[in-house]
This record gives structure tokens, sequence and C-alpha cells, in this order.
């Protein structure tokens, strides 16, 4: 069997794809709803620049990591209420599939940075169900150069044109962000993650998504993950959902193969055409909901019977996912170029996968089915 293993220590998901820079800079005063801005209201201290070597670990993280002294002027309330929805989230999203897995255990470590900021980690390796599931709590204060403006965002490139030459964009980020690789091929490969941003002049917006990668298709497994997530989108809004699924179908196409990497779920960025307080609720919503929309199908699956082809399959689906977040995902992009922590940077990596040489499938197999969902994207709800 031809495996990768990547040895990468502390491989944990983070909030890294903070993306699209906002919908045109709208004056200071229109920003924010009841969350009002409070704190800090003027600073002459310069950007502030992360850097490889610049991640400490703590026995313990703060109560908080965010500080009003820290980062660009801007809704100082929001960044702390979006960092507890993701501690609190954190909790229990790990809490749930530590249940299921019902012999793996979660780790717990803690970094801070001494320019502000930090995160938390929780990950769970080598457990009866799952091979590697972590959830990592991020907040990061930084300033971004006009390359990565222009790898974060489909609109990045319009951005940056203003920009001069080592001019940098101070910002802040706090998001929550996971991936869980289970060992049964029948049970999907899972990815979230939930964010808040503000830039340098004002600009602030909301992102996130969650979406499914499993190996062959179960509509009636499909029909529950997007039933869950459309639920939740018409609580809030009944475009939501339609908009939110296409957006990940076109987002998470692997553009060299024609196909997308798993069968989609919900992705959007650049929220910020309502108040924050309405786009946090929703945000909210979605994160306690992401166990409801995941956890029965491994539930169901974690002990199907398998053999070795069908386990030679999931890694070479994991190949595809890993080919998408090297080569496409705006979020590593953005993390390198911005001097992020690499084991978080490379969160979604699996701890195996497989590349088999001009490999071909047979029309009318399971396998078949499942790329033709990859290359034609369906309605599951």
């Amino acid at each position: 069997m031809k495996l990768v293993t990547f040895c990468i220590v502390l491989t944990v998901p983070a909030a890294t794809a903070f993306a699209n820079l906002g919908r045109g800079t709208p004056s200071r005063s229109s920003l924010f709803s009841s969350t009002e801005t409070e704190g800090k209201k003027a600073s002459d201290a310069p950007a502030v620049n992360l850097g490889w070597d610049s991640h400490k670990a703590v026995a313990a993280v703060p109560d908080s990591l965010v500080r009003e002294e820290d980062g660009p002027e801007g809704n100082y309330p929001m960044r702390a209420k979006f960092e507890q929805l993701c501690r609190t989230a954190q909790i229990s999203i790990t809490s749930a599939i530590q249940e299921i897995d019902g012999s793996g255990t979660f780790r717990e470590d803690a970094w801070v940075r001494a320019n502000g900021g930090g995160g938390m980690s929780r990950v769970l390796t080598d457990g009866a169900v799952f091979e590697k599931a972590g959830v990592n709590l991020s907040v990061v204060y930084g300033s971004m150069p006009p390359e990565a403006l222009q790898a974060a965002t489909e609109r990045g490139v319009d951005r940056a044109a203003g920009m001069a030459p080592g001019e940098r964009v101070p910002f802040f980020a706090c998001g929550l962000s996971s991936v869980m690789h289970p060992k049964n091929p029948f049970c999907p490969t899972m990815h979230f993650n939930y964010r808040y941003f503000e830039t340098d002049g004002g600009v602030w917006w909301f992102g996130g998504g969650c979406d499914i990668t499993p190996s062959y298709v179960d509509t009636d497994d499909m029909a529950h993950f997007h039933g869950t997530l459309k639920r939740v989108c018409d609580n809030h809004d009944p475009k939501f959902y339609p908009e939110f699924k296409a957006w990940a179908d076109r987002y998470f196409k692997i553009q060299h193969r024609g196909e997308t990497r798993g069968l989609g779920g919900i992705f959007f960025d650049d929220l910020n055409d309502r108040d924050a307080d309405t786009i946090f609720e929703f945000s909210k919503e979605c994160l306690e909901n992401v166990v409801n929309a995941y956890g029965p199908l491994v539930t169901k699956h974690k002990e199907d019977p398998y053999t070795q082809k069908q386990k030679e399959w999931q890694l070479m689906r994991r190949g595809r996912y890993v080919e998408f977040n090297l080569v496409y995902d705006r979020g590593t992009v953005f993390g390198l170029k911005t001097g992020g922590r690499i084991e978080s940077i490379l969160m979604s990596l699996p701890e195996t996968a497989r590349w088999e040489y001009d490999h071909q499938i047979e029309e009318g197999s399971k396998e078949w089915d499942f790329i033709d969902a990859c290359k034609n994207a369906r309605e599951w709800v």
C-alpha cells in the first residue's frame, strides 16, 4: 500500500481561514449595533506583526485572550463575546466527540503571544473511532501585507491595488476551527470553521461554514447533514442555505481535478450586511448544531465492516483533501503569509493519505457514483 504519512507535531485545526476582507469600508459610526465600541479610542502603536517563533506554550490560558490595548481600534465587546462563544463550543463539541469515540481522550494545550492573542487546542489521536479529531480556538492580532490580501479573498486584488509596497493592514481575528478524520471509510470526515474578523479602518465581518467529506454517497446521511444546516440557516434567513450551499460547492472545488473535495455543506464569508449582533446569533446557532449535524453519521457507521480496497479508496480521497488545502485553501495561504502557527495552519492534513498513479474507477461502481457527485453538485434537501 502506498501511504504518505504527514509527520506534523501537534497537527491541530485552527481558525486560520480568515478570508474575505470586507465589502467596502462603511463609516465608523455605522459599524456596530447594540454592542457598542468601548475601550481604547486611539493608538499610535505600530502594527503588530506575527512571527514564526512568536507562540509560547503556557500551562493555562488566561481568562480571555482579547485585550483592549491590542490590535486595531474596533468593537472590543464583540471580540470578547465571540471568543467566549468559541470557548464554550470547543468544550461542548470535544465532550460529545469523545463520548462518540468511547476510548480516546482530548489532550489540551495552550499558547500565547507576547504581542497579544494566543489559542487553545484540543486534540484526540488514535481513538477507537477517530484517527485524529481536533478543535482549536485561536485569537490573532497581526498585520497583513498586500500579498496576503491578494491571496486571502476573491476581492483581495482590488483591495490591495491601492497599497504602497511594504504597507501592512492591522487586523484582529478570532475563530474556532475543527477537523475530524474517522478511521472507518464509511464515516465521513468533517470540517468546520466560524470566525470574526476586523481590520484597521473599521471594517468587520463574520465568516465560516461546515462541510462534509465522505468516501461514499449515502443519501440519507447527506439529507441529515444538509437538512440540519438548512434548518439553522432558515431560522435566520431563508436565502442563507441556497446561497451558502452553492458557495461551498464553488469554494471547495479542486480545480485541477475538476471535482470537489467532498459533498459540501455551507460556506460564507465577508458577512456584514446586517448588524453584528444578528450575525453573531447565526454563528452561535451554527456552532451549537455541529454535533447534531455530524455526530449521528459517525455513530451510524463507526462499526460498519469494510475491505482493504475500501480503506485504500478512503486514503485516496484524503489525498484529494490534502491537494485542496495545500493548493487552493485561502486560509492556508493567508496563514503562511502572515507568519502564523504552522501546526495550526496545516490543520486539516490527515495523518495518512494515498496517491495511486493513474487510478481508474469502474463506471457504475460506488466509487464512480461518489466522483459523479463531486463533479456534478447535487441537491440533498
